[in-house]
């Protein structure tokens, strides 16, 4: 089995991501297959709850204002049809904004499914003594002790573990991790014999998780992250046209219905109105027979109609109007 210890760096930079999705999906699926397992620290949970209120709203903002900016050149530079693709954009910023959320969610429901690591007192000594001989990630000027205590839990959870299982320390703290003035992608010397064994692997930023998730899982990985991809380039977001555009057939279809229900309900168009009004209502139903054809109009039977109402309320509700909100 593949053991993952993923350091919050790594975690707020897929939850930040694009692509975040192709990470986070294929790991849900192979946790819940016992194919892999998701090594969590204490510490990495409290620290990823603890950052994600301000990540998130960095995620946010930032969503926000690469649209303003574009919105704003089409604005400054486009034509009469730039004006339909500001109200496009305007339209795509919540769907935007909260798939990004959604990867935080996603993540701290990860942390929580996975195996939680607790601190032994031979692990506590073990920082003690990097903190005395001053090796790394105790190397610098800073307090490190969170980042020492996650590489001795880590490598307790190596020496115990199964010689067929392979374990994995990924992180983007570069400072504290990684070789000093050099590859980044190399463990620091003083570290470096944790990952000795042909089992234990570091790995470095969102790039090398992915790799070595590719090279240890193979197929069952790859094939996850293409599932994704396929999916998310499948169901797309209706654009405001096409939701507006479905919102007025509804609209259509229902006024005609109930015109014809008033009608054969009182055997004529309704004698309050006058003449005008009269042949503006005959006009509009011949409009609306001719744009959709009588077969896909009303009379329908009771659960068609009441679906026509639904789909009507609906599409309302997405354009910003209250539930339920029915009047044609």
């Amino acid at each position: 089995m593949l053991r993952l210890l993923i350091d919050t760096s790594i975690w707020l930079n897929v939850a930040k991501s694009r692509d975040g999705q192709q990470i986070i999906v294929p790991l849900r699926v192979l946790l819940f297959q016992k194919k892999l397992d998701i090594l969590v620290p204490s510490l990495i949970l409290d620290e990823f709850d603890r950052n994600r209120p301000r990540a998130e709203a960095a995620t946010s903002s930032s969503v926000r204002e690469r649209f303003r900016l574009l919105r704003q050149d089409l604005h400054d530079y486009g034509d009469d049809e730039a004006q339909q693709w500001i109200a496009e954009m305007t339209h795509q910023i919540p769907h935007v904004s909260a798939r990004s959320l959604q990867n935080f969610s996603e993540i701290a429901d990860l942390l929580r499914a996975g195996s939680p690591l607790k601190p032994s007192d031979a692990d506590y000594a073990a920082v003690v003594r990097r903190g005395l001989e001053k090796r790394a990630p105790l190397h610098l000027d800073k307090n490190s002790v969170a980042d020492a205590l996650l590489v001795e839990q880590y490598a307790s959870a190596v020496r115990s573990g199964g010689k067929e299982d392979h374990y994995v320390f990924a992180t983007s703290n570069y400072t504290d991790f990684s070789t000093p003035k050099g590859d980044r992608r190399q463990p620091h010397p003083d570290v470096a014999g944790i990952f000795e064994g042909e089992n234990s692997h570091f790995v470095y930023d969102v790039d090398g998780l992915i790799a070595i998730l590719g090279e240890q899982l193979g197929s069952d990985y790859l094939d996850g992250v293409e599932e994704v991809d396929f999916i998310q380039n499948a169901t797309e977001t209706r654009s405001l046209v096409e939701i507006i555009a479905a919102e007025q057939e509804y609209f259509d279809k229902i006024s005609y219905g109930r015109s014809l229900i008033q009608e054969a309900r009182d055997g004529q168009i309704s004698p309050e109105f006058s003449d005008d009004l009269k042949q503006r209502i005959i006009s509009v139903r011949r409009r609306i027979e001719e744009k959709y054809g009588v077969d896909n109009l009303p009379p329908v039977d009771d659960w068609e109609w009441g679906f026509m109402h639904g789909k009507l309320s609906a599409l309302r509700w997405v354009l910003g109007e209250e539930w339920d909100f029915l009047d044609t």
